[in-house]
């Protein structure tokens, strides 16, 4: 080995010795490079029901397989995409990064790989995020293909991004500003509590109704983890739920990802009209 080999720092994440924000910055300098711009503009994750909706946004420049990027790899659930795509805003010149896929917790590449989307968007120069998933409701008013601003989370995941005593303020995690923006496009979209839990499996009836008297409106297995470090790095967070199957206990047949997906593709228009409009306004 080299000296200068030897000097390179490490990009793996799972390394407890590896800076994560260097392996992002490094991710960044990748984007860049097959991009041709210095910067983004805001980024958005597409969790489970939102994949198509990504393509109302505006052109898309370029498209990048995960796997050629530092800390990212395929996508490990059915129904997402394994790129990210550079998507022209409309006609601003302003440019979004379209996550086709994210890490779920679940998946044990540890905190730090979940969160590495985020950490690289901010060092791309994004200053806003959207964050999608598909979950399950408690509330027999949101029927599957519901869209749901998030208002809050509860974070059963019992783990954090935050490393070392750096303190940060959840207070308004969810930006009130963009929850009032998304109300503009669509007037009729409510909010509620997104409860993470660790996953995969789906919850039980109990442990839904513990998530309901905890006051979770939204049960699903992703973006708590992402909202607190996109906070850390000082970005604005704008979270959507789209319910995609009403949650154990509640639902009359048993939980399958497949009912995700499908009620993902019959509200792919509305979603993808509503982020787009929402997007064009950040």
């Amino acid at each position: 080995m080299t000296d200068n080999a030897a000097a390179q720092p490490s990009l793996d994440l799972a390394d407890p010795a590896t800076d994560p924000f260097a392996v992002a910055e490094a991710a960044a300098a990748v984007i860049r490079e097959r991009t041709g711009v210095e910067s983004h503009d805001v980024a958005l994750v597409l969790g489970s029901g939102w994949g198509q909706t990504g393509n109302f946004i505006g052109e898309t420049l370029t498209e990048i397989d995960n796997t050629d990027v530092p800390g990212f790899g395929k996508a490990a659930v059915a129904g997402h995409s394994g790129t990210m795509r550079s998507v022209a805003i409309g006609d601003t010149g302003r440019r979004a990064l379209v996550y086709g896929t994210r890490t779920h917790f679940y998946e044990g590449k540890g905190v730090r790989a979940v969160v590495h989307t985020v950490r690289t968007a901010a060092a791309l120069g994004c200053r806003t995020i959207v964050l999608t998933n598909g979950c399950g409701g408690l509330r027999e008013e949101w029927p599957p293909g519901t869209p749901v601003l998030i208002r809050d989370h509860i974070n059963l995941a019992n783990q954090s991004p935050i490393e070392g005593a750096n303190f940060v303020d959840l207070t308004d995690v969810y930006s009130p500003r963009l929850r009032e923006l998304a109300r503009e496009v669509d007037p009729e979209l409510d909010e509620g509590v997104y409860v993470q839990f660790r996953g995969p499996h789906y919850e039980t009836p109990a442990e839904v109704q513990m998530a309901k008297v905890m006051g979770g409106d939204l049960v699903g297995m992703s973006t708590s983890l992402e909202a607190i470090a996109a906070r850390q790095s000082g970005l604005e967070v704008l979270g959507i739920s789209l319910v995609t199957n009403p949650a154990a206990g509640i639902s009359k047949t048993p939980l399958n990802h497949e009912e995700v997906i499908e009620a993902g593709k019959a509200a792919a228009d509305r979603c993808g009209r509503l982020l787009a409009a929402v997007v064009a306004k950040l």
